[in-house]
């Protein structure tokens, strides 16, 4: 009970010290009507896979249309890292787990779960006005009684729902990655053929965070706006730089930017969406703003091969190149038919007065919609090559330090030497 209880509430309380942290350097605590709480509350629901319903009301006279789709991965990442990490501790450095003990902590963490999510839907709810002092867009507002107010609610439902499958996603891959955790005995002779490549692929994404956070903390100390900066970097981090691998290995986006809202970072990518029209973001849309998007591609070739070879050599010796190849190709694409969707973003408001006249300072929109399958395809295609490079640049690393003496081969991932007959 006790180590269930704390795989709930450690990744909570992070997301929540997290968001509130990231809200705060947006601004979000300047927000009337004691909304702030709420919002951080909100924030931890939807970066826990849950579901909020923006609504809007302006008067009789006015109409408003808002929505929000947008998952802050920095607090889902942190959240992740952590319920996976409580969840394994119990396991480590144990031969077996039987799977009635991991089935019985799984149901009860999952029980637990949806009881803090209930109870955190009971504060992620508020209504607030939205103006703009001195405005003539406020002003006419006024006059006509029709003040936009915009308010938020989760949609308990498929907020409990998904939040559910996003747990059991996220103790499903941390037994993956996990190379000391127990699995039980039927499971074991898989783990040679998924756990270095599942590891090898949280390394890549972390690894994507790392730079992007050590770019982040120059931008902030040498460009100004540290404030801005910040707050993307503790909710949107990852939002970022995983679209950047996917850039980088030649996926792309079609979305559009209009109005007062934005993409904050970086710049280019809001110039290059910013239009009536809908625009293909790519790399090389994005190196038309920035020349140094070029560099994305040889980032992704290194970081991918970096990844590959650390797969291949927590893999058995006897592993042939062409299965790296392979393992390494369907992991990438998983891993992009999990992250890629991740990163769509839909952000609309609008306000007309009386079906007709719109009021475009207070109304606009931010889409972004991956083009997945191509990804899927790219990612396999990369894939696949830097799996094969990995493999055989690991097997010549074994071959030049005589890592295994002739004749013995490794029992699976972390296994002992043994003779073979």
């Amino acid at each position: 009970m006790g180590g269930a209880l704390l795989t709930v509430l450690a990744p909570l309380a992070a997301m929540a010290v997290l968001a509130a942290l990231g809200l705060w350097a947006a601004g979000a605590s300047e927000l009337p009507s004691g909304a702030f709480p709420h919002v951080v509350a909100a924030v931890v629901l939807i970066a826990a896979g849950g579901s909020v319903d923006v609504s809007g009301q302006a008067g009789e006279l006015a109409d408003t249309d808002a929505e929000l789709t947008l998952m802050p991965l920095s607090v889902t990442l942190v959240g992740a890292l952590v319920a996976g990490a409580c969840f394994l501790r119990p396991l480590r450095h144990r031969a077996v787990a039987g799977a009635g003990e991991l089935l019985g902590r799984t149901a009860l963490t999952a029980v637990l779960w949806i009881a803090a999510l209930a109870v955190l839907g009971t504060f992620a709810r508020h209504t607030f006005q939205v103006a703009q002092p001195d405005s003539p867009v406020d002003i006419i507002t006024g006059l006509l009684d029709a003040t936009p107010t915009v308010g938020f609610r989760p949609d308990t439902g498929p907020t409990l729902l998904c939040g559910l499958l996003w747990l059991l996603g996220v103790l499903l891959i941390a037994l993956l990655v996990s190379r000391a955790a127990a699995l039980p005995a039927a499971l074991l002779r898989f783990q040679e053929a998924v756990r270095p490549a599942a590891s090898a692929m949280l390394l890549l994404l972390l690894a994507y965070v790392g730079v992007g956070l050590v770019a982040g903390l120059v931008v902030a100390a040498t460009k100004g706006h540290p404030a801005e900066t910040f707050a993307v970097l503790l909710l949107g981090l990852p939002n970022v730089v995983w679209l950047a691998l996917g850039l980088g290995i030649g996926a792309s986006w079609e979305g559009r930017v209009q109005g007062p809202f934005g993409l904050p970072m970086p710049q280019a990518l809001d110039a290059v969406l910013r239009g009536e029209e809908t625009t293909t973001l790519d790399v090389a849309s994005l190196a038309q703003q920035d020349g140094r998007a070029w560099w994305l591609i040889p980032v992704a070739a290194v970081l991918l091969i970096a990844a590959a070879f650390t797969m291949a050599a927590r893999s058995a010796p006897s592993t042939r190149p062409w299965q790296h190849a392979l393992r390494f190709g369907a992991a990438f694409a998983l891993t992009l038919l999990v992250v890629i969707p991740l990163t769509r973003v839909v952000a609309r408001l609008g306000l007309s007065v009386l079906g007709v006249i719109e009021l475009d300072e207070l109304g606009g929109q931010v889409l972004l919609e991956p083009r997945l399958w191509a990804a899927v395809g790219l990612g396999l295609l990369w894939g696949l090559v830097t799996g094969l490079l990995g493999g055989l640049l690991a097997s010549r690393t074994r071959r030049h330090h005589g890592a295994v003496p002739p004749g013995r081969e490794r029992d699976g991932e972390g296994g002992a030497h043994r003779r073979r007959p």
